[in-house]
């Protein structure tokens, strides 16, 4: 029996074991190693998404081959784990759905002892989290909108946001270039960014798709502006909205939900937050001067000044557009006004325009209207 490094960390015992579950008897393993000379190769693809190794067994007195596809990490969309754990569940659902595919016999995970973790006929995946006390940030938003007079506490709590940013954004990642590209590619691209959310909106809706495609081209030529700016890669949240924040006392946090890999360009969190207090002003302006207004400048501020970046406000125009798609949509925020929906993708529009971004400088332009 030949064990080579395509097959990883896993044991050949775990192969076997593995195999004698699927068999549902004792297996003999004669061998697990490279797949190449059996399929005559004498040259392969430079690049490849895993290392497919063949397996050759005895089982029920016959001799029997399959093969071991494990993944690799690479730039191709890759480069988590849990990217990898989708390709293998994706192929599982899908092989037996072709004609003349070979079929999926099991599908798992490797444990950290090399044993091999059958998922084979599981449904959805979970994750199960400790509990974190506290009222979600979101309540304190609402508060601000409705009484438009911001409390020292309202004020303490944005700077105590913005000086754990600092914190967070503060060490170069040192990770390859391609986590930058990967970030920005994101947030264009994925079913969860731009193009995603862009999709939510409905046909004959309150938006137009010639309004939606617009936006869009903007912020796919506002990613090769960023391109070059990969020393900006940085440790993120990745998802920092009001809801995914839990104040308890004064300004003690716990965050929720992190996303994206936590690694990428740090206006994605600063877009993810403010554009909650760009909701408010919109939707509330009248709660924006002696409201919003100084929780807004209070963020802005320590941020601006604990960072020394001001690059990120060259940077922060596609991510605010993503975000304005998000509280705009007719999905997420159905009884929006026209008048307020227009405003918040005008937010967008502006800033792509602009191509920058001035805290200081904006102010609230729509009429009061309600909101959800």
């Amino acid at each position: 029996m030949t064990d080579t490094a395509e097959a990883g960390a896993i044991r050949p015992a775990a192969v076997a074991a593995a195999l004698g579950r699927i068999e549902g008897g004792p297996v003999e393993l004669l061998h697990l190693g490279s797949i190449a000379e059996d399929r005559g190769a004498t040259e392969l693809k430079h690049i490849g998404y895993g290392a497919p190794a063949l397996v050759r067994y005895r089982a029920g007195g016959r001799e029997k081959r399959a093969v071991l596809h494990t993944m690799a990490p690479n730039w191709f969309g890759h480069d988590r784990r849990s990217d990898r754990a989708a390709l293998v569940l994706l192929a599982a659902d899908t092989y037996a759905d072709l004609p003349r595919h070979t079929r999926v016999l099991d599908v798992g995970a490797v444990d950290a002892r090399g044993e091999l973790v059958s998922l084979a006929g599981d449904g959805e995946l979970w994750l199960l989290t400790e509990y974190a006390e506290g009222a979600m940030y979101a309540r304190d938003l609402r508060a601000l909108e409705t009484t438009g007079r911001a409390t020292p506490r309202d004020v303490d709590r944005a700077r105590a946001l913005a000086e754990y940013l600092v914190a967070l954004h503060r060490a170069p990642h040192g990770g390859p270039p391609e986590l930058y590209h990967r970030a920005v590619r994101d947030l264009v691209g994925s079913g969860e960014g731009i193009f995603g959310i862009a999709d939510s909106y409905p046909a004959g809706g309150p938006v137009s798709f010639e309004r939606l495609a617009a936006i869009e081209r903007r912020c796919v030529d506002y990613r090769w502006r960023l391109r070059g700016r990969e020393a900006r890669l940085r440790r993120t949240h990745g998802d920092f909205h009001p809801y995914n924040i839990l104040f308890r006392e004064g300004a003690d946090f716990t965050l929720l939900d992190a996303s994206r890999g936590g690694v990428g360009e740090p206006a994605d969190d600063l877009a993810a937050l403010t554009i909650n207090y760009v909701f408010g002003a919109v939707v509330y302006p009248q709660a924006w001067a002696e409201g919003l207004a100084p929780v807004w400048t209070a963020f802005w501020t320590a941020y601006l000044e604990g960072s020394g970046d001001r690059e990120v406000l060259e940077v922060i125009p596609p991510f605010f557009a993503w975000r304005a798609l998000v509280v705009a949509s007719p999905v997420w925020y159905p009884s929006l006004t026209p008048a307020c929906r227009d405003a918040l993708l005008g937010f967008a529009e502006e800033t792509l325009e602009a191509g920058g971004f001035d805290p200081a400088a904006w102010r609230p332009t729509a009429a009061p209207a309600s909101a959800t």
